[in-house]
């Protein structure tokens, strides 16, 4: 069974100005709540089983899904307080029954190819794996170096780059490798888990060139409606 876990829980902040009273992940996208087009894809990409991560207005999320996902295999976790993005997905990797599993981002639609990734991710036997999409002329993201084996050299800082790889935020990740890191309840994932154990050599990136959308700010917001209106 392949599963994800979904990060469901942030405020939102910098979209309040298009989304004053909803969690980020249910912004309306071309008819729909974004979470919609996140679950979409990966049950078409051959995700099978949902953990989702909630926190901010949880109650709003859960309501959709009992009524919109009827049916789906899906369970959940909500943070009593904000537990940055490692804890997160630490807390909800407890719900996971196989071996590894996907973390998504709940505000991020990445049209990968989630089969291929875990392919990838089982034949380098990593720890974790990082979808990586190319960029050109961007400053909103930091970029990932990438060794010829596929082995992450390095995470470096948001500049503005001609061109390079971002981190996709699509990860398949070994739960018993990270559950036996002995992390604090409260971390990021980015930097208290990737950028920490980078030199390890397990973990690596697969380029996808796909369809790539955060709707964090309200300028990808906007251009998300129009997107994703087919």
């Amino acid at each position: 069974m392949n599963e994800a876990i979904v990060l469901a829980g942030g405020l939102g902040t910098r979209l309040r100005s298009e989304v004053p009273d909803l969690p980020k992940c249910m912004a309306p996208v071309a008819g729909k709540p974004f979470l919609d087009h996140v679950i979409e894809h990966y049950l078409d990409a051959g995700i099978h089983r949902f953990v989702f991560a909630l926190g901010y207005m949880h109650e709003t999320v859960l309501d959709h899904l009992a009524t919109r996902w009827i049916g789906l295999d899906y369970d959940y976790c909500i943070e009593e307080e904000p537990l940055g993005t490692g804890g997160a997905v630490l807390l909800a990797s407890h719900k996971i029954k196989g071996a590894e599993f996907f973390v998504l981002n709940g505000d991020t639609l990445f049209k990968i190819d989630a089969l291929n990734q875990l392919a990838f991710h089982k034949s380098k036997d990593g720890s974790i794996t990082i979808a990586a999409k190319p960029m050109h002329q961007f400053d909103r993201y930091g970029t990932v170096t990438v060794n010829e084996d596929g082995s992450v050299k390095s995470f470096d800082e948001k500049k503005y780059c001609i061109s390079g790889l971002i981190n996709g935020g699509v990860y398949v990740v070994n739960k018993s490798w990270l559950q036996s890191l002995k992390l604090p309840i409260k971390h990021s994932f980015e930097k208290d888990v990737m950028e920490t154990y980078v030199d390890t050599g397990k973990i690596f990136a697969i380029v996808c060139d796909d369809y790539f959308i955060d709707i964090g700010i309200p300028e990808d917001f906007k251009k998300a409606n129009l997107d994703l209106i087919s």
